[in-house]
């Protein structure tokens, strides 16, 4: 105790030296938080826009460059709403919804916008776990009457309906054609390539196909499966399935099966390295604050020689001096972590309100910073409190500064 209260008065005695040392390990520790605020902030959202695309999903698209028929980007169009009713029969699969998609005109009175129709099933509407907020999804029947219905994302509602009120059953015009609003999704935002999610309407994919595109072939396929450990297992059937029903011998598939979960993994993964060069790069302004505080130490030892030299005569052994120097490099350090934590939690909502980047300030990188700024006390601490444990108490009363 009486080693802790002489280390609290000579950094009492030097102030303004005492905060410039400890400024060090703020902006250290600071820099730590924020950083790793940032790259977890980013990697929940990459985690959350891939999950919001369906759970344990798999995605079954036209394969590149083959086949007879092609679409935009080279992608053949090889898949129908037999193959999907096909897949949804396998065993392990939840939920199965084609997927037709293109650019529109819409209007309503003298609202004009652009927005994508995506042509699907009632399925979908479970696979992406979206509720609405007004209305309802469209049903099966819809889809088997071929039903001008349509389900508006929240951006579409607040282009075309502009004095608000409720869009359900009104009727707007896609491509010129009529179709009866029976519903309104709730907001789901960007996703991770900046892509406003709620820009889109919901039809059934029957009307999609013969009355607003007039083609007989979809997109995609979505396909949810009950459980994560299952995916590799239905991802096989389905390879194996689509190759026997579109005929495919001694060539490449005409489509292919892409594994949300696995893009899941990889964003976590390369989110988790990104997070660590980021905490690294930060964690060298601590490494620079520690050495910033065993300068000042060694200053301190020069300038108190003589104080050490009375302290051993009166019977101050080696390693009551060893820890009052030690004490004194904790606290610089265990201050200045303390002030640098709440900093840092104070930087990164700053930095999430302006700039509008997610951030998320975890337990663990404070615990991470607190630990830091405790090992760089006693490191960076531990040679000056040394160097002055084992000065010679005569030549420490001889020294003239």
């Amino acid at each position: 105790m009486n080693n802790f209260l002489v280390a609290i008065n000579g950094l009492k005695t030097n102030k303004l030296r005492s905060a410039l040392t400890m400024l060090g390990i703020i902006i250290g520790v600071a820099a730590v938080i924020i950083m790793i605020a940032v790259g977890q902030g980013a990697g929940n959202q990459i985690s959350n826009q891939i999950a919001s695309m369906g759970s344990n999903m798999l995605t079954v698209s036209p394969a590149f460059g083959q086949g007879p028929v092609r679409g935009a980007g080279g992608s053949v169009n090889t898949l129908t709403l037999d193959d999907a009713e096909a897949i949804a029969e396998l065993n392990m699969v939840n939920y199965v919804a084609p997927e037709l998609s293109t650019s529109a005109t819409i209007e309503y009175t003298s609202q004009t916008w652009t927005a994508e129709v995506v042509g699907t099933s009632p399925e979908m509407q479970m696979i992406k776990d979206w509720p609405a907020s007004a209305g309802s999804f469209f049903t099966e029947d819809d889809v088997q009457g071929t039903a001008m219905v349509a389900v508006l994302g929240k951006t579409v509602v607040d282009n075309l309906f502009t004095s608000g009120g409720n869009p359900v059953g009104s009727t707007i015009r896609i491509n010129k054609l009529p179709f009866t609003v029976v519903g309104v999704l709730t907001a789901k935002g960007s996703n991770m390539m900046g892509q406003d999610q709620d820009d889109l309407i919901y039809i059934p994919v029957s009307a999609a196909q013969k009355r607003l595109m007039g083609v007989n072939y979809i997109r995609s396929i979505n396909v949810q499966i009950q459980s994560t450990e299952g995916m590799d297992y239905v991802q096989s059937n389905i390879e194996s399935l689509l190759r026997e029903r579109h005929r495919l011998v001694g060539v490449d598939d005409d489509f292919q099966v892409r594994n949300l979960t696995s893009v899941l993994e990889t964003a976590e993964s390369t989110t988790a390295i990104m997070t660590l060069l980021l905490a690294s790069v930060a964690a060298v302004s601590l490494l620079v604050g520690g050495i910033g505080t065993m300068n000042i130490m060694l200053v301190s030892v020069t300038e108190r020689t003589r104080e050490i030299g009375l302290r051993m005569a009166i019977g101050a052994t080696g390693g009551n001096i060893r820890n009052q120097f030690l004490i004194e490099a904790l606290m610089l350090c265990l201050l200045g972590g303390i002030a640098g934590i709440l900093i840092g939690i104070a930087g990164s909502y700053i930095i999430s309100g302006v700039f509008g980047w997610p951030t998320s300030v975890t337990m663990f990188s404070v615990l991470l910073s607190v630990g830091f700024s405790v090992v760089i006390g006693v490191f960076f601490g531990y040679y000056p409190a040394n160097k002055a444990a084992n000065m010679d108490p005569i030549e420490a009363l001889r020294f003239n500064k």
